[in-house]
């Protein structure tokens, strides 16, 4: 796209692994084709820097997050999976429990999964070893396929990354996580607000915020109906009295 097509401006959205965008960015596209969306994918660790430092209208950020600022909206919550190697001995079961996963080593800061900092044997033990260098999600996963430790991270992040050669089951004790949607309070302006409605599943007319709403033209002026003038009152002409037929027994005397 050359300079003088490139649109003068975005409504950019900035959103955390796992989160799948094209359901309201179709809905958006239809709504508001004067405003174009642009996308900026953000490790959590940066999920709330972005909009603090302008970088993004709106985020979409795994709860919980520092909210002084903002506002957040939760959405919807995400079931926990361990990533293991195929050939693991628990790729058999349909779900596992920390407990089962306690003699592990973790790729991750455990403090992040504390259920699972609270049974490990490393842990309690004190023989746990440092990380090795992780720099993206595809680098965890090559670890775990390697043998090395396993992840304990949202479903959808664990399809994100996912191989051939690595197994996601459902861990049953720990807590869902949730996305949900963050912006600043002083940035709630009308695209914000029409954004929220389109992931909230409003319609067209509902996401308006009102300084958008159609004025409504006045009802007409009903003028009232002239009233009828009363008649005067006309009396009836006198009528006769009609006279008797003659009866056969009229003027009759006795017997």
């Amino acid at each position: 796209m050359d300079a003088e097509s490139t649109p003068d401006r975005l409504f950019t959205i900035a959103f955390v692994p796992g989160v799948t965008l094209a359901k309201w960015s179709k809905v958006w596209a239809e709504r508001r084709p004067d405003l174009p969306l642009g996308f900026a994918p953000t490790p959590e660790a940066e999920q709330v820097r972005v909009l603090h430092d302008g970088e993004a209208d709106v985020s979409f950020v795994r709860l919980p997050v520092d909210d002084a600022g903002l506002n957040v909206i939760p959405l919807y919550r995400e079931t926990p999976v361990v990533m293991l190697p195929k050939e693991h001995e628990l790729s058999l079961v349909e779900s596992v429990t920390v407990a089962e996963l306690a003699a592990e080593h973790l790729l991750q800061d455990p403090d992040s999964v504390p259920e699972w900092r609270d049974v490990a044997d490393e842990i309690r033990e004190g023989t746990r070893r440092p990380l090795p260098s992780i720099r993206t999600g595809d680098d965890a996963a090559e670890l775990v396929a390697a043998g090395v430790g396993i992840l304990i991270v949202p479903q959808s992040v664990a399809r994100l990354y996912g191989r051939k050669d690595v197994i996601a089951r459902p861990v049953t004790d720990v807590a869902e996580s949730q996305i949900g949607l963050a912006w600043l309070e002083e940035h709630t302006t009308p695209d914000v607000e029409e954004f929220i409605g389109v992931v909230r599943g409003r319609t067209a007319r509902s996401s308006r915020s009102p300084q958008e709403e159609p004025e409504k033209a006045p009802p007409k002026e009903r003028k009232p109906k002239p009233k009828e003038k009363a008649k005067p009152f006309t009396p009836r002409p006198h009528r006769a009295p009609k006279k008797l037929g003659k009866g056969r027994n009229r003027g009759r005397g006795r017997s």
